[in-house]
């Protein structure tokens, strides 16, 4: 079985529709909005482990670079998972979940994990490259700690797809310095994804080149869209623009 046949099925327009219509309520509630990108995210990866490994995951070691507050913990663990976070920032950290005494966090940086070669079996992070530097570096890092046969599961947000820019909103495809210039006057304070410091632009085309040369790769899908629209992702320059955010799964060697 193709690693993503389970998820395909669970990826339809109504579940496209029914996360967009969730996105509203990133600043206003944000318990909500990530608690059902929560759900999401928990099930799309048992599907991808389901595909694998063949059976539904019974305690396998997921860790999540870059889990912010840990809305991510409660869904993962109702998958079968054991979660361990990772966060650089101590101010996500103390912001949700995170600061359960049961779920294990570890403050540090995902271009330097501090965890054994081989130590977990699911290395996730959920739009994060786009905020690190070197992502690469980081994606890196993230196949050394996870066991030989484990999953690797990066997903990011295109630069040049229409929430590149973050809260600057489509004034990125303008530049991205341009955008946070502008962004500041109208507010008075930069853009918490500052272009330059905690934004970069990170291509489909360079994560595609990455997998594919760790010679890892299993699949590579728009995370959000439906299943009939993930041909894009094999489009030069139109994916860029219409594939969004993009998922990486490869199988740690």
């Amino acid at each position: 079985m193709p690693v993503t046949d389970l998820f395909a099925e669970r990826a339809t327009l109504s579940r496209s529709l029914r996360l967009v219509a969730e996105f509203r309520f990133e600043r206003s509630d944000p318990a909500r909005f990530y608690g059902a990108l929560a759900e999401d995210t928990a099930a799309m990866v048992a599907d991808l482990w389901r595909g694998v490994h063949g059976a539904a995951p019974t305690g396998p070691t997921v860790l999540d670079v870059g889990g912010g507050p840990g809305f991510f913990s409660e869904s993962f663990a109702a998958n079968g998972f054991h979660y361990i976070g990772v966060e650089p920032d101590p101010t996500e950290m103390h912001a949700g979940p995170a600061t359960a005494a049961d779920v294990p966090y570890v403050r540090a940086s995902g271009m330097a994990l501090p965890f054994a070669d081989s130590s977990v079996d699911v290395c996730l992070s959920s739009n994060v490259a786009e905020h690190v530097p070197r992502p690469w570096q980081m994606g890196a890092e993230m196949l050394r700690v996870t066991r030989p046969g484990g999953l690797v599961v990066l997903s990011y947000t295109v630069w040049l797809g229409p929430f590149g820019g973050h809260e600057t909103g489509l004034w990125h495809y303008l530049g991205g310095a341009r955008a946070a210039r502008r962004y500041t006057r109208r507010h008075g304070h930069p853009p918490k994804n500052n272009y330059g410091s905690s934004l970069f632009a990170v291509s489909a085309a360079d994560g595609l080149e990455w997998a594919a040369s760790t010679g890892a790769l299993l699949a590579a899908f728009p995370r959000y869209h439906p299943r009939w629209a993930w041909s894009l992702t094999n489009v030069p320059v139109l994916r860029e623009f219409l594939v969004s955010n993009l998922v990486l799964v490869l199988r740690a060697p």
